[in-house]
């Protein structure tokens, strides 16, 4: 693989400039932006009154530790435009993400905000490898999702060339890589797996395909994956972070020459690890909840806002900023399937709109082939065993969760009491995918 490091003189000052530097801009900003939140969110106003703790009480960085946590169910009860910090006219792009039920969790977006994603994921490709005037073909989902337009933005405010692909249609997917030839390929590592298996479909080689760098984001990933891709495209596969609630992509990103854990861009996005029962910040190096506070975000500002990913927080190497480690897991029981949020929740209150089935089920995620897939197992009501009702009710769940929920599933519907139970907390999820 080439050597893609980028020159020192083309990173951002902020990039490498000393902790002192960075905290103080972080204080400054911090400040202003829990002002903004206090005087413009009722949502932020309440709950900082009802904590006891003012904007004015923040003077160190340490400080934040004594405001309140800001969670999904916030984001929600605030459906649809009650976090914005700006009336709804300065908003420019709203975007959504799915919740537990059938109503998204909103996010505004300035114009100042639109600009500054667009150069956290451009400074994100940058550290990747990619330059201005390479070809990055885009295969993250455009629409309300951030992924498609976080790095289509990002990409263009680089001086990039733009092949807005979008998922799907693998087989076109190979043709365009070939023939437009891009450097870059932005698309989550699963279905990056699956343009593999089509390169091997089409007897094509995908050593010889242009691809020099491949940013993976929107899942889980480890690096025996990374290291399956690399050798199988000869291309640098680097790991992206992000999530709607505090921006999109572009939150934190690999540098390609250490590929050692995600910068965080710190100058924009004040990170803590906390632990999840208790709420108290851990030092660095300890594994916790990650917690984000925006510092410059005009159009919805978030207060350490609990992601639920898992990790740890670690000096920074490439880069001044510190890094996280890639996400081990979850606080909570939501699951990442191909990019998509699904909380078994949703998944319950599908299952109640439908009449022959009862109101107990397990979620079993599988590996088939290189996509993860998920079966949803439930049981029949007494008067609607037969093969052909149950048939009905499996079609029936499968198109309500497919509308609702945006995933496809398989549904298997089994005898009353054959749903394994449990004297506890429900075992909702099974997770058969292996490491």
């Amino acid at each position: 693989m080439k050597d893609l490091t980028p020159p020192r003189d083309s990173l951002d000052p902020i990039e490498v400039a000393s902790r002192d530097e960075i905290a103080a801009l972080q204080l400054e900003r911090m400040q202003r932006s829990l002002r903004h939140a206090y005087d413009n969110v009722p949502f932020y106003r309440d709950s900082f009154d009802a904590a006891g703790v003012h904007p004015d009480h923040l003077t160190t960085l340490s400080d934040l530790a004594k405001f309140p946590f800001t969670t999904k169910q916030d984001l929600r009860d605030s459906y649809p435009f009650g976090m914005f910090a700006v009336p709804r006219e300065r908003i420019a792009r709203i975007h959504a993400s799915s919740g537990t039920t059938g109503k998204p969790t909103v996010v505004g977006y300035t114009a100042a905000d639109v600009e500054m994603w667009a150069s956290m994921v451009a400074r994100s490709i940058r550290a990747s490898g990619g330059r201005p005037g390479d070809i990055v073909h885009v295969s993250y989902g455009y629409g309300l999702f951030t992924g498609g337009l976080g790095a289509h933005y990002g990409a263009e405010k680089l001086g990039c060339t733009v092949v807005p692909v979008s998922g799907g249609m693998t087989e076109r997917q190979v043709t365009l890589i070939e023939d437009f030839r891009p450097d870059i390929i932005m698309v989550t590592p699963s279905y990056m797996l699956s343009i593999l298996d089509e390169y091997r479909r089409q007897g094509r080689n995908p050593r010889a395909s242009s691809l020099k760098v491949g940013i993976f984001g929107a899942e889980p990933w480890t690096n025996a994956m990374r290291s399956e891709i690399e050798q199988a495209f000869d291309m640098h596969a680097v790991d992206i972070y992000g999530l709607s609630e505090v921006m999109g992509p572009g939150v934190a990103n690999e540098c390609v020459e250490t590929k050692d854990g995600l910068h965080i861009w710190e100058d924009h996005f004040y990170p803590e690890v906390i632990d999840p029962e208790t709420g108290a910040v851990l030092p660095d190096g300890e594994l916790g909840e990650l917690v984000f506070t925006t510092l410059t975000k005009e159009g919805m500002p978030v207060v350490r806002y609990r992601t639920r990913d898992l990790t740890r927080l670690h000096p920074g190497t490439a880069r001044s900023m510190r890094r996280m480690e890639k996400v081990t897991g979850r606080s909570d029981d939501m699951i990442i399937l191909r990019g998509v949020n699904v909380f078994p929740t949703q998944i319950e209150e599908q299952l109640l709109k439908c009449a022959g089935l009862a109101p107990h089920f397990q979620i079993e995620l599988t590996r088939e082939g290189r996509m993860d897939a998920m079966c949803v197992h439930v049981e029949c009501l007494g008067t609607h065993g037969a093969e052909d009702a149950r048939a009905a009710s499996a079609r029936e769940l499968a198109h309500h969760v497919k509308s609702v929920v945006g995933v496809t599933t398989r549904v298997v519907v089994h005898d009353p009491g054959g749903v394994a139970r449990s004297e506890g907390k429900a075992r909702r999820v099974v997770d058969n995918r292996g490491s």
